[in-house]
């Protein structure tokens, strides 16, 4: 890593988490141990692992409800049925998002109605007026894409004056604000993920949390509670189920005690982790900006991000030199996404690859932010001498393009 800045080259892996923490790993041996590895499998007087990180994860997020689910895809589907989405109901979201966020719609039975984003990667205000007046939806299902969050009191007027639900998915705010108020306070549902990429790490999983009694309620039958939801802790009472019980499908999406028995350490280190997520962000976001060519949003002053990726665009490249620049990256160790390409690769897709959603939707905007906008994971196995040597091997890259053309 000490080559001149012309040959910069990065040798560390971009999918390399940090090792689950001791406490967590010997809690999970301890689950291992006793076998009981389903939610409901207790003994008298038990409280399971899931239902202690439901009551903890609440608590955390500062609402009274939370259900652990089998996966952040699961718990938008789960969200959105609990919200009363029905076969053929439209559903607002923004066209930059990973495919769980179409996916649950579709899973929900919806129709979703793509919005354009703004070059702050954000949801377009405009667009949202526009399409919410067209289709006549009383869903918005807003994705905190990359952790890039709107200008939430505006999202929160736009809602409440059109009688619209929001649901938040936070897979990548987790441990994000708004003007202080924590991410996926703001609605009426919140989704949250624990994949391994997210902020807290089981392999798989995620959070469904809510301050609305029966749609919790809902959404723990919709799980997979059998009759067992006196179980749950972070739940409501006894006879808000009562209601819901008998007319809600069990769609077994439930996390069992093994991951929830991993992720309640994590919990506890998730504003730390934010913490040192932000520090590598700041040093590659001051890096980036000196590069030339390179263009970041400005971050409002009220958004509180937590910088486990960074996107940023080269705008003024053409479409071959754009490709040229991502081999060029990729050949000295920096692994760069595109979520702009018409071929769908590894996790990253543009909307008009869903084609499962009819009908096509065109979104210019949208295709011409995501022609150039690049994408890149910032694990906290890297530190900050890691992200300067980056941003050397991004400009390196760009200074050899240049070069070439001259």
């Amino acid at each position: 890593m000490s080559q001149p800045e012309d040959k910069a080259v990065f040798t560390k892996p971009f999918t390399q988490q940090e090792p689950i923490p001791e406490e967590a790993i010997a809690k999970a041996v301890e689950v291992m141990r006793h076998g009981r590895l389903h939610r409901y499998n207790t003994l008298e007087g038990e409280v399971a692992e899931a239902a202690l990180l439901e009551d903890e994860f609440a608590t955390y997020l500062g609402v009274p409800y939370c259900l652990a689910c089998a996966s952040g895809g699961y718990a938008m589907h789960v969200a959105l049925r609990s919200a009363g989405v029905e076969q053929g109901t439209p559903v607002l979201t923004n066209a930059y998002t990973l495919s769980p966020v179409p996916g649950a719609i579709d899973n929900a039975g919806g129709h979703a109605v793509l919005v354009e984003i703004t070059d702050r990667y954000t949801i377009d205000f405009v667009d949202l007026e526009r399409k919410a007046e067209a289709s006549g939806a009383k869903f918005l299902l807003l994705s905190h894409m990359r952790g890039h969050i709107a200008d939430m009191d505006a999202i929160v007027e736009i809602c409440q004056r059109r009688g619209i639900a929001l649901i938040e998915d936070c897979a990548h705010t987790m441990g994000a604000r708004w003007k202080g108020r924590k991410s996926g306070t703001f609605g009426i549902a919140a989704c949250f993920s624990t994949q391994t990429y997210k902020h807290m790490n089981s392999g798989e999983g995620g959070f469904l949390t809510t301050t609305d009694p029966e749609l919790m309620a809902r959404a723990v039958m919709f799980s997979g509670s059998y009759m067992l939801y006196d179980r749950h802790v972070a739940a409501p009472d006894k006879d808000v189920f009562l209601e819901v019980r008998l007319d809600t499908p069990n769609y077994s999406g439930r996390m069992d005690n093994l991951r929830a028995a991993i992720l309640r350490p994590q919990l506890r280190m998730l504003d730390e982790k934010c913490r040192r997520w932000n520090e590598l962000y700041r040093t590659l976001d001051e890096g980036l900006r000196r590069v030339p060519g390179v263009t970041l949003p400005l971050r409002s002053p009220d958004e509180d991000y937590v910088g486990s990726s960074i996107q940023f665009s080269l705008n003024a490249l053409s479409e071959a030199q754009f490709h040229s620049f991502l081999a060029g990256c990729a050949e000295r160790g920096v692994d760069l996404k595109w979520f702009g390409a018409a071929e769908p690769k590894g996790f990253t897709s543009r909307y008009d690859s869903w084609r499962y959603l009819p009908p096509q939707q065109d979104l210019p905007q949208t295709r011409q932010v995501l022609s150039r906008l690049c994408d890149m994971r910032v694990p906290l196995t890297f530190d900050e001498e890691d992200c300067r040597q980056i941003v050397k091997v991004i400009a390196s890259v760009l200074k050899a393009m240049e070069f070439e053309r001259v």
